[in-house]
């Protein structure tokens, strides 16, 4: 009977995973990638943002930085210098929207990766999902703005009296403002909240009763924004839920009856979340995880022997000493 043949992995071409000719293969491969040319003229603080375009990375507009397609996924690079001497540092980050393809951002991933080897190595790696970012990525805009569509809807520059209509709403507190599209009808209006109704020639600012400042003033710099962008060709206007009747021409413009939802209706508070410590441990034999402390984290219950997870409601940090790599893993 014939034996089955013997195959060495050193034959295949697993023998050059990782080897010097494959960090080669790859370097050269990131060297033609034009998209990420202009980094290598980069000579202090920068932020770049790409949009994955069927399969291709292609340069973001620096007037729309911030703003990002629910049907797309980005990548986003900030450089910055080492505040210890003139070393550039660099965070890429590839940005997934909720209704994103697999393919996107598999691209986007990919494409993150190949950044990295482009920068010899020195970037640190970041993923974002739509609506739950980290505070880092959060930091380079002014303000996030979830719209809705993609590149497959075909996605351009228009004029004011082209412009489709949408409705914009602002929700959270402090730095934590959320900005997204959400159906244009009256029904999705609440009066904790602001929401701006973009009609191209002219836009509204309308502020619920029980709005916070930090949404108003979100709101208003948005507005703003909006009036630079189209260079004064658009009227803004802010009213206040309270003084303005269902005859105003903000309700005309959208459709749907009742315009408001009860007060009653409870507003999530992006700082009502309690933070929580846990522990890994495995000074029993086995790997255990358990809750440590609620409420107050400090410092001083950390055994650096230990691995920890905060969970601050928001996002999750890791921490932990060098120690047991089964731990860390």
């Amino acid at each position: 009977m014939q034996k089955p043949q013997k195959y060495d992995w050193k034959d295949s071409n697993l023998a050059l995973f990782g080897s010097k000719t494959e960090k080669d293969v790859k370097k050269a491969a990131s060297e033609v990638e034009t998209a990420w040319q202009p980094v290598k003229e980069c000579t202090s603080d920068e932020l770049f943002v790409w949009r994955i375009e069927k399969f291709k990375v292609k340069a973001w507009p620096k007037e729309d930085y911030g703003k990002f397609f629910s049907g797309d996924s980005y990548i986003v690079l900030n450089v910055y210098k080492d505040p210890d001497g003139d070393e550039l540092l660099y965070d890429v980050h590839f940005w997934i929207g909720k209704h994103s393809t697999q393919d996107e951002y598999g691209t986007a991933a990919y494409k993150t990766v190949e950044l990295d080897t482009f920068l010899d190595d020195k970037a640190v790696q970041h993923r974002e999902v739509q609506e739950h970012e980290s505070s880092m990525f959060k930091s380079y805009f002014k303000t996030i703005t979830y719209l809705k569509g993609g590149c497959a809807t075909g996605f351009r520059q228009v004029k004011p009296e082209e412009y489709k209509p949408r409705l914009l709403h602002f929700c959270g507190v402090r730095r934590n403002i959320e900005v997204k599209e959400v159906k244009l009808t009256r029904k999705a209006l609440n009066s904790n909240d602001v929401f701006i109704l973009d009609l191209g020639r002219t836009a509204y600012q309308w502020n619920g009763k029980t709005c916070n400042k930090d949404e108003r003033i979100k709101a208003a710099a948005f507005l703003q924004q909006l009036e630079n962008e189209r260079h004064g060709k658009t009227q803004t206007f802010t009213l206040d839920e309270n003084s303005i009747g269902s005859e105003h021409k903000f309700y005309q413009s959208l459709p749907d009856v009742p315009y408001a939802k009860k007060s009653s209706e409870v507003k999530s508070d992006v700082r009502s979340g309690k933070k929580a410590m846990f522990r890994l441990s495995d000074e029993s034999g086995k790997l255990q995880y358990s809750l440590v402390s609620e409420g107050n984290c400090p410092r001083s219950m950390i055994n650096e022997d230990d691995v920890y997870i905060i969970d601050t409601a928001w996002k999750f940090s890791y921490t932990s000493a060098p120690g047991p790599r089964t731990l860390r893993r």
